[in-house]
């Protein structure tokens, strides 16, 4: 697949600003203008259909907020998006000049919805944008974005927004940014937004994840701002007012891919020959590992006990929190390893005492 830049632009980066949900056609207008004269910001958001986890909550004013968002059009000329979660919103918002579509986290789950918006967009010529499905699966992500491509459409751009997890984590949603490289690498000029709002979940740490994803080369922001953010009628804990974007944005550091100094890729170069030789050392030993867990699964086996032991691993738990606090290692990445290596193990020890057909022995040797 070879997609197109969502709009042309000589600027670098994308951002796409504007309140979570269009309450009121004055907080849409102030919120735009407030924007307007920071003269850097694209693509102005705001949600009128809301999909919300529970009803109840505020979802949305509905086709009415789309004539707001042509006033913003018409009094600040910044282009405008919002969210749509079925074929109705694609004619409604299609009707009202939309400039860009996105497909929400909660849509993107359901293939169904996505090729219904996709039907409802062929032959169409429109930017649309996909965030990633509420739980980490690379490969629903990926089929949404195909959907699209398949009825004709080029310019699109994914969001990275993050992941539902369970358990402790200073993110609303877990940012999980190996899956966003992983897209990167396999379409490398799809164009890749991180929606840092609904990662954080809370504003005081929007500004180092906005950093975070830079870092990683994202080409652009997703920021829900509001005028009162405080006062907000949904995710108030996660918007923050124009003036604080403008100053967020001023403070980041966009840095080049790469540098042609030769003292630089020398470092580099030399640097990277310590890691290949570390990393072929931890594959060897999580081998070596493995070997312990198969052998342990062959004696749980002959003595009939089950593979999970909960006091076991809750100790392991513990010990390696205190272990990755005591090395300056994240406390998600501790939760990240301990899962996978958890579960190779689990899966490891299941293949040995499901064995049919040959005796339960210890082993004494791979």
């Amino acid at each position: 697949m070879e997609f197109q830049p969502i709009f042309p632009r000589t600027q670098q980066p994308i951002l796409i600003a504007g309140p979570c949900s269009a309450e009121t056609e004055e907080q849409v207008l102030a919120t735009a203008h407030g924007l307007q004269q920071l003269g850097n910001v694209q693509l102005f958001r705001a949600g009128i259909w809301k999909p919300r986890t529970r009803p109840g909550a505020f979802e949305g004013v509905g086709t009415q907020g789309l004539q707001w968002l042509r006033r913003v059009k018409e009094e600040t000329g910044l282009k405008v998006t919002t969210e749509v979660a079925n074929a109705q919103h694609v004619y409604d918002c299609m009707k009202y000049g939309v400039d860009v579509l996105w497909i929400g986290a909660r849509t993107t789950v359901n293939p169904f919805s996505v090729q219904d918006i996709a039907d409802a967009l062929e032959g169409a010529d429109i930017p649309v944008i996909v965030k990633n499905p509420v739980n980490p699966d690379y490969k629903l992500w990926v089929g949404g974005i195909e959907r699209l491509y398949k009825a004709g459409l080029r310019r699109i751009a994914a969001v990275h927004r993050g992941f539902s997890s369970y358990g402790d984590s200073k993110y609303r949603n877990v940012p999980r940014w190996q899956m966003a490289i992983d897209l990167k690498q396999e379409f490398p000029d799809l164009e890749l937004i991180c929606d840092i709002s609904h990662i954080c979940g809370r504003r005081d740490i929007l500004a180092e994840t906005a950093q975070k994803a830079f870092d990683l080369n994202f080409d652009g922001l997703m920021v829900e701002v509001h005028p009162t953010p405080d006062q907000a009628w949904s995710d108030a804990a996660q918007q923050i007012t124009p003036a604080q974007f403008g100053a967020m944005i001023k403070n980041l550091v966009i840095r080049p891919t790469t540098s042609s100094d030769p003292d630089y890729l020398a470092q580099i170069e030399n640097y990277r020959g310590e890691l290949d030789d570390l990393d072929e050392e931890i594959i060897t030993l999580i081998s070596r590992r493995m070997h312990l867990v198969r052998e342990i699964g062959a004696v749980k086996k002959v003595k009939n006990v089950s593979v999970l032991q909960p006091e076991r691993f809750r100790a392991l738990r513990e010990a390696l929190e205190r272990r990755g606090a005591k090395n300056e290692l994240s406390p998600e990445f501790i939760a990240l390893f301990l899962e996978a290596i958890h579960q190779e193990s689990i899966s490891q020890q299941e293949h040995v005492m499901n064995l049919q057909g040959k005796k339960a022995e210890v082993p004494v040797g791979e």
